[in-house]
């Protein structure tokens, strides 16, 4: 009852002095929409909460101080709501729910504790950790007023619709480049001081990725996010942004002195360029945290129905390693993510969405499943249905690595694509049948019901774990900076440093570097799926060494553009894959025979001879060569001559016998270094057109 008094108290204290009375009247709302929405002559509020006992409306003033708490006068459902009239835009909010203190029970109601509006469309304020924040202890609600540190929303209109011209790039087309929305410019010459959204849309970064060929950039995520206790005890801040707290609201920083609109005229510019916008989206877990983390929001409305919860109601089910996951086979938990992907669709021009740790938005009651009704929901929602949908497969609780379980349209971050190509080109032994699997789009994890060729998203690098260069130049972690004695980040990097431990002057390692760098993006952009890039790469970006730059918001995790210039050489590779179609099918191959009678895919081995049992067993083979064609159950319509011979040599140099007809070389990452059309120097990728 402690709680609920000291509501009431604040309460009263405000309406004597006369500024709740004068000012704003409160009086039935509606029950939808949820959030705090402006009307004529004021603003709804409709909160949803099945085990609150009052929820309140607290407005502040410019200089932070609480003018007015408001309790809503009506619950229809488990929805509170109230229209209070006098409410105009650019007004600064928060809320208050009044309920029992019982953890043993799932319940962490505490009015002390300011909460932020999960609908809030733009938020000010604070977004680090606090020890005011904390909810409480075991059994006693903490009896600070936490308003002082606590996020606020601010009332605003929605932008409008969003209406411009979309690319609506199709699948097998597409070519994504990941990026943080702050750190692609901190570096770049002439961008440094400017707001991150007008940087990335300068006309040179725009030229940049056009002749890179890029079709689609993925930011890191964009949605509000709170820096955390271990990070601020420690002077660091969350870089990256993988602790959401506002799933409407752009972060602050990144929109600066604009409005929200900001942001759609962002895409608005990228649409223009031809270019598609993705995000990078958490709704596996919060910024709260585990029962020592801050209530800012969800647990203070509701943590029974927002949260996973163990068997003693006490302790969160950490299936994301953050502390909590979001309760996603809950209707509300499931209504808050569909309006929120809307939103950025509809009114913010989003073209598609990376879901981080996919497999926890799949868990329902006994585990995984790809009929999660989450999954329904989207896959038959008219308007998501229409965007990419890419999902992390994987997160940590049981059963959690689910890579190819995604249901059609969703495509999927490939990891094992990642690791086999990287064990090949690093010289492990056995991988050629992990990199013949890789080119050929991983069918044996994704063909099947239905899917395309183009769900695997391949990568080689991306914001978790090493750059391109320091795969080639680290063998171990240098992660001292983040505060963990180097333990964090992936200790499984399969990266090599070809001899020396970070930078170096010798000619010899350096030029090995950068053909070993070829050589991995040439398999990333010739292989069967999407290819996806990471920002940076393309000139060399270096992390000294940091796989793990989370809470590098610095030189260590801004992208430097001085480093070895890959620019053309990407180029040259998407090109490669505009002109041949056959590098970028939609349906798999199974070195099935055409109508012509000509096999869609023939593995070979240098002496042109197909490759046998005993060839794909041999542990010391480091060479694979493949003929490749359409797809065989490429409709008639479809069907061309087009064929391409592709060689993969990760070990000497040998010369190879090509197929029966006229060949020229086309593509190759050592062709200054090649005597003749047919000699495939060491450690090198070469590409040959079938001519007649």
């Amino acid at each position: 009852m402690g709680c609920i008094c000291a509501g009431l108290f604040r309460a009263l204290c405000k309406a004597c002095g006369g500024q709740m009375t004068e000012r704003f009247s409160v009086g039935a709302g509606r029950d939808q929409p949820l959030g705090v929405t402006l009307t004529e002559t004021g603003a709804n509020v409709a909160v949803y909460s099945e085990y609150a006992e009052g929820i309140s409306l607290c407005l502040f003033d410019d200089s932070g101080d609480e003018i007015a708490e408001l309790p809503l006068p009506e619950r229809i459902g488990h929805v509170w709501c109230g229209h209070v009239e006098g409410l105009r835009e650019g007004q600064i909010y928060g809320l208050r729910a009044s309920g029992p203190y019982s953890p043993s029970e799932g319940q962490r109601f505490n009015s002390n504790k300011l909460l932020l509006d999960p609908y809030a469309r733009q938020i000010i304020g604070p977004l680090e950790w606090s020890d005011i924040l904390t909810g409480g202890k075991a059994k006693k609600p903490d009896p600070r007023d936490s308003a002082s540190a606590a996020p606020k929303a601010v009332l605003v209109s929605p932008p409008p619709r969003y209406d411009g011209p979309r690319p609506r790039t199709d699948w097998r087309d597409t070519v994504i480049y990941e990026a943080h929305l702050e750190g692609l410019t901190r570096q770049w010459p002439g961008l440094e001081e400017m707001p991150p959204m007008e940087a990335v849309t300068s006309p040179q970064v725009l030229e940049h990725l056009q002749t890179l060929g890029v079709t689609a950039i993925e930011f890191l995520p964009v949605h509000a996010f709170m820096t955390d206790r271990f990070l601020v005890e420690r002077g660091l801040r969350n870089y990256w942004g993988y602790q959401s707290i506002g799933f409407f609201a752009p972060h602050p920083p990144y929109l600066g002195d604009a409005g929200i609109s900001a942001f759609a005229e962002m895409v608005r510019r990228f649409h223009e360029a031809r270019i598609e916008v993705l995000l990078d989206v958490v709704y596996n877990h919060t910024a709260e945290g585990d029962g020592k983390g801050p209530t800012v929001s969800f647990r203070g409305l509701d943590n029974r129905n927002y949260y996973r919860l163990l068997g003693d109601n006490v302790h969160y089910d950490n299936l994301t390693g953050t502390g909590n996951a979001m309760r996603t086979d809950h209707p509300v938990v499931q209504r808050l993510i569909l309006d929120s992907l809307r939103y950025w669709v509809e009114f913010m021009g989003v073209d598609g969405f990376r879901f981080d740790l996919g497999a926890t938005l799949g868990r329902e009651e006994h585990g995984f499943t790809p009929r999660a009704g989450l999954f329904d929901a989207m896959l038959q929602d008219p308007v998501l249905s229409q965007v990419k949908l890419i999902a992390e497969p994987w997160d940590i609780g049981p059963g959690g690595y689910q890579l190819g379980q995604f249901p059609h349209p969703f495509a999927e971050w490939n990891d094992q694509f990642r690791d086999g190509v990287r064990r090949y080109w690093k010289g492990d032994r056995g991988m050629v049948p992990a990199l013949a699997e890789a080119l050929a789009g991983t069918a044996h994890r994704f063909d099947r019901a239905g899917r395309m060729a183009t769900s695997s998203i391949n990568l080689i690098t991306a914001h978790d774990g090493f750059t391109l260069a320091d795969l080639t130049s680290f063998n171990d972690r240098h992660n001292e900076a983040n505060g963990e004695d180097g333990r964090d980040g992936h200790g499984a990097n399969f990266s090599d440093n070809m001899g020396h431990e970070g930078q170096v002057e010798d000619a010899a390692i350096i030029a090995a570097r950068l053909r070993r760098r070829k050589n991995l993006l040439a398999t990333l952009f010739l292989a069967q799926g999407t290819p996806m890039l990471l920002a940076g790469d393309e000139a060399g970006n270096s992390q000294d060494g940091n796989n793990n730059a989370y809470a590098q918001g610095n030189a260590t995790g801004w992208v430097r553009w001085d480093g070895a210039d890959l620019r053309s050489f990407v180029a040259a590779l998407t090109a490669l894959r505009r002109r041949f179609p056959v590098l970028r099918q939609s349906l798999f191959l199974h070195s099935e025979r055409r109508p012509d009678g000509k096999p869609d895919l023939i593995w070979r081995c240098a002496n042109g001879s197909e490759m046998q049992r005993e060839d794909w067993l041999d542990q010391s083979r480091t060479f694979v060569a493949f003929e490749l064609r359409a797809a065989a159950e490429t409709p008639v319509h479809g069907q061309t001559e087009e064929a391409l011979y592709l060689v993969f040599n990760s070990g000497e140099e040998r010369t190879v016998s090509l197929p029966a007809g006229e060949w020229v070389r086309v593509f190759a990452t050592a062709e200054e270094e090649a005597a003749d059309e047919t000699t495939i120097p060491a450690s090198s990728v070469a590409v040959f057109e079938r001519t007649a």
